[in-house]
């Protein structure tokens, strides 16, 4: 019966945000229709979150007559795997997404006053995106659906890879992230419908956009370092179509931040900006459609069922091709005032652009040539690192030449500096003396790796330069983001350049050697727990030094699935990780053991998390920055 509730709820939350794109598309813009269309979308609002706090109760509760929970949950989990279940398959996720959506929109209305001239189309759009989500979650995936009429004693249990707390917390994350953007699609959407260019909608969006790409660049971070310690790859970024999918958002988006700026300090760029912010909201819808539709395969897809990827396919493109063509309708009007100045800030952030639409472009020509190939031809072929690498190393080290000029250059005002006495000079010799010297030191000639090495290099001099030299105002967001970026790709770089592997035969008992360590294989073991047994096996190992520290990896089998899994352990330095895993046993007796020392792999991930900190002192200034 409590399930009946839920899922009469959701219904009528979906009937209530019909009403308010009703209202708000189809009424003239009063004071009266305004606080209807308010009021209509938090009744909408609490209903659609009544409805999920039941499910999760159901959850909590193992009421496994929702055949949802029956197939990913199970008695044995703790309360906080029972919850994170939910949205550990498609149904349950794509609830999800559609309660995050609803929330960012929430909080839009109740944050911005009636009055604002945008705000009640922009509530009708997102309620119409509402919409169209919600029937798709109610015809093609319902999660209410139940087992009748005799309910299991006990659930299938959540996938064991799922069952870790990264995990739980990033596809969240992840999701606040890409439907954080719904508030500056739907702010675009309602100025192209209101068509008038005096509205400066694009100071309205600032910080909702910029806390969407928080959450984005959180959420694929955290996915990196889950994927690097669960899955016992030994790797951060794989490459992977769903990745991949994450990643183009994220790009669009960094652009459109950027981009934003300049609309707002002198309302050029304007086209870049409302184009950007319908391509980050439909490469988002885009992602949803990938991962949801079957159409790939990867540890990370939810579903292979035609007739969502259909229905997926053809509301995403009726939402792409209303936007573009309302954005040509309107393209008159939203034309800049002027010309952009050379050499001035509005130039560089445009050159930004280019370069990230021709980041997106390849990538998503990395996602979709399989799937067309293979629908041509009927033989699956795959885009791999050497593709991505090949295009990404030479685009991003361009970028980050123009984005080091950039540093000096002003609002609406041709750079002038004189090469010899500027700190630019300084900044090169700085770099290239630093990438001559680590070639030197770790005797490699890898051209890609050490022009990456220079570009970071090049970024960090120039800004701590500036702020050791210089006494003018430093911009803290672009600071902190533009030195991550640099870190980011000297950590990349020398990650690349020294990290080794290796797999080992090794007994019980006996002695390996690898790089200056000494792996000594002590024991190994059964362990019962509640819900899987494992191999755990005891490594003592011995640095240059002398330092004695131990690794037990695992294999895990669970019990209720019979899934057999990886456990990685890893002993962590400032500077590198020693990660093992242990593999299957020989014949002879003996243990395949893979063995990897990863060099500055945590400071991808600071640098990604210092990045996220920039976004939020950009939402905490109070500055005009």
């Amino acid at each position: 019966m409590i399930v009946e509730i839920s899922h009469f709820l959701t219904i009528l939350a979906t009937g209530l945000f019909l009403l308010v794109s009703y209202f708000s598309l189809f009424f003239k813009n009063t004071k009266y229709s305004s606080n209807l269309v308010s009021r209509t979308y938090s009744h909408g609002f609490l209903f659609l979150c009544a409805s999920f706090l039941i499910y999760v109760w159901l959850a909590i509760t193992d009421n496994f007559s929702v055949q949802y929970i029956a197939s990913h949950s199970n008695s044995e989990l703790p309360l906080f795997y029972k919850i994170s279940s939910i949205w550990s398959a498609h149904e349950g996720s794509m609830f999800l997404w559609i309660v995050f959506l609803s929330v960012w929109g929430f909080i839009f209305n109740i944050r911005i006053k009636n009055e604002q001239i945008l705000k009640s189309n922009t509530i009708g759009v997102i309620s119409l995106i509402l919409v169209g989500f919600l029937l798709f979650l109610l015809v093609t995936s319902n999660p209410f659906a139940t087992i009748l009429p005799v309910a299991p004693q006990n659930g299938a249990d959540i996938n064991p890879v799922l069952q870790d707390p990264a995990l739980a917390i990033h596809p969240p994350t992840l999701y606040l992230g890409y439907v954080g953007f719904v508030i500056p699609f739907a702010c675009a959407i309602s100025f192209l419908i209101n068509g008038d260019p005096e509205i400066k909608w694009e100071k309205l969006i600032r910080k909702w956009s910029v806390l969407a790409w928080v959450f984005l660049t959180v959420g694929i971070t955290l996915g990196s370092w889950w994927a690097y310690y669960e899955l016992g790859w030994g790797g951060y970024w794989f490459w992977d179509p769903v990745e991949n999918v994450a990643l183009m958002p994220w790009l669009a988006a960094t652009a459109f931040i950027h981009s934003l700026s300049v609309s707002i300090k002198s309302s050029n760029l304007r086209i870049w900006t409302i184009l950007l912010s319908i391509s980050v909201f439909s490469l988002s819808l885009f992602g949803a459609f990938i991962v949801r539709s079957g159409i790939i395969d990867s540890v990370h897809a939810f579903a292979n069922d035609p007739d969502r990827g259909l229905y997926l396919l053809g509301f995403i493109s009726l939402i792409i091709i209303t936007s573009i063509s309302l954005f040509v309708a309107r393209l008159s009007i939203i034309k800049s005032p002027g010309k952009i100045k050379r050499l001035s800030k509005e130039s560089f952030i445009s050159i930004n652009n280019i370069f990230f639409g021709a980041l997106i472009f390849s990538v998503m020509l990395g996602v979709t040539y399989p799937l067309f190939y293979e629908y041509i031809f009927d033989q699956k072929i795959s885009v791999g690192a050497p593709f991505y690498n090949a295009i990404f190393i030479p685009m991003v080290v361009i970028a980050c030449l123009f984005l080091f000029f950039s540093i000096d250059s002003k609002w609406s005002r041709r750079l002038n500096f004189n090469l010899l006495t500027s700190p630019i000079v300084m900044s090169v010799i700085m770099a290239i003396t630093l990438t001559i010297l680590v070639s030197y030191l770790f005797k490699t000639t890898n051209f890609a790796i050490l022009l990456a090495m220079f570009s970071g290099f090049l970024i960090i001099c120039r800004y701590l330069i500036e702020l050791i030299l210089s006494k003018k105002y430093i911009n803290p967001f672009s600071l902190i983001a533009h030195a991550a970026l640099g870190l980011l790709l000297i950590s990349i770089s020398f990650n690349s350049l020294l990290s080794t592997e290796r797999a080992l035969n090794i007994k019980i008992n006996e002695f390996e050697e690898y790089r200056g360590f000494k792996i000594f294989f002590q024991d190994i073991k059964v362990v019962k727990n509640s819900n899987h047994d494992s191999i755990k096996a005891l490594f003592v190992i011995e640095d240059q030094n002398g330092k004695v520290f131990n690794l037990s990896p695992e294999k895990r089998r669970y019990l209720t699935r019979g899934q057999i899994t990886t456990e990685t352990a890893i002993f962590i330095t400032p500077f590198k990780d020693i990660y093992m895993t242990i593999g299957d046993q020989l014949d002879d007796g003996s243990w395949i053991v893979n063995l990897q020392i990863n060099y500055l792999i945590r400071w991808i991930w600071i640098s990604a998390s210092l990045m996220a900190i920039a976004g939020l002192v950009l939402i905490m200034s109070r500055k005009n920055i």
